[in-house]
């Protein structure tokens, strides 16, 4: 059995043919990767290649066709606490506030504490993504995507989880937001031993978050081809990290692979035999830096 933290082993999702003699739709197969405990590790891929049935699957909420899901030397097998998801769309009880949001979540962690200690450490998580000051009492319509993005990630960390996962959760967010918001993710994340497994389309936001990059071939019959270090030290920051000698080598080499390469390896017959995804690895000791003006504008 693996020793890591998280292994994904053989993972498929197949769906039954439409037509009595038709073949099943197979959205990905052989899919292996590992996470080490404390990484931050990002997935990418076009549309339809099954980022988010991988991540319910890792959360219990879908079943893979074939395959297992090991954490902490346990098979996955339905949602556990152990395992916190921010979605897209927030997913508030619209009816608490933002604080309740989270003190509902942590009671139902820590059933043994009282009332203010689960406030107490509600509000701690509320104060470290920067929503207190009356902001706390005030329920999910009265606040601004942001602001319920950020009660999300807050109640996701507050629990603790051994797992945090994160289904594209910025993506719906205006560029200056998404950047703040992106800070205190990491803010929190650097203060805990919590593992991270975020889906994005957006390799800028990969890069300043992620210690890997996965890549996905498109589907039908999609996987992970490539695991790409990123091997920009950290604390990063906005402003410094476009200077390091990898940026720009990571960069192109991520919008390369979703322009072109995820179509070119996909398909069944372009697996290798291990299913293994290839470790991308680029020195820092390297001058050449590719020119800003070979970067793609990817749109999905």
């Amino acid at each position: 059995m693996s020793s890591s933290f998280l292994s994904i082993e053989g993972l498929a999702k197949r769906f039954p043919p439409q037509t009595g003699d038709g073949e099943p739709l197979t959205v990905f197969e052989n899919v292996n990767f590992r996470i080490e405990r404390g990484e931050f590790v990002c997935i990418i891929g076009h549309s339809g290649c099954g980022k988010s049935t991988i991540m319910n699957v890792l959360a219990g909420l879908d079943e893979a066709t074939e395959g297992s899901v090991i954490m902490s030397g346990q098979e996955v097998r339905g949602p556990s606490l152990d395992r916190g998801v921010v979605f897209q769309n927030y997913s508030l009880l619209p009816w608490l506030s933002a604080l309740r949001n989270v003190t509902f979540a942590v009671a139902a962690r820590h059933r043994d504490w009282s009332k203010e200690q689960v406030r107490a450490h509600s509000y701690k998580y509320l104060e470290l993504v920067g929503l207190t000051g009356g902001a706390e009492l005030r329920k999910p319509a009265q606040l601004s995507g942001g602001m319920r993005q950020r009660v999300s990630i807050a109640r996701a960390f507050a629990i603790q989880p051994e797992l945090l996962l994160l289904d594209e959760p910025f993506g719906a967010l205006d560029a200056l937001t998404r950047g703040t918001i992106q800070d205190e993710l990491l803010k929190i994340w650097r203060g805990t031993s919590q593992t991270v497994f975020m889906i994005t389309h957006d390799v800028d936001e990969a890069i300043y978050l992620a210690d890997r990059v996965l890549l996905m071939t498109n589907g039908p019959f999609a996987r992970v081809a490539e695991s790409v270090e990123v091997g920009i030290p950290r604390p990063r920051s906005r402003d410094e990290i476009v200077e390091h000698p990898n940026y720009y080598k990571v960069r192109n080499h991520l919008v390369h692979f979703l322009a072109r390469r995820s179509k070119q390896m996909a398909g069944r017959e372009h697996a290798t035999a291990s299913g293994r995804p290839e470790t991308v690895r680029f020195g820092e000791d390297e001058k050449d830096r590719p020119a800003p003006s070979a970067l793609y504008a990817i749109s999905q």
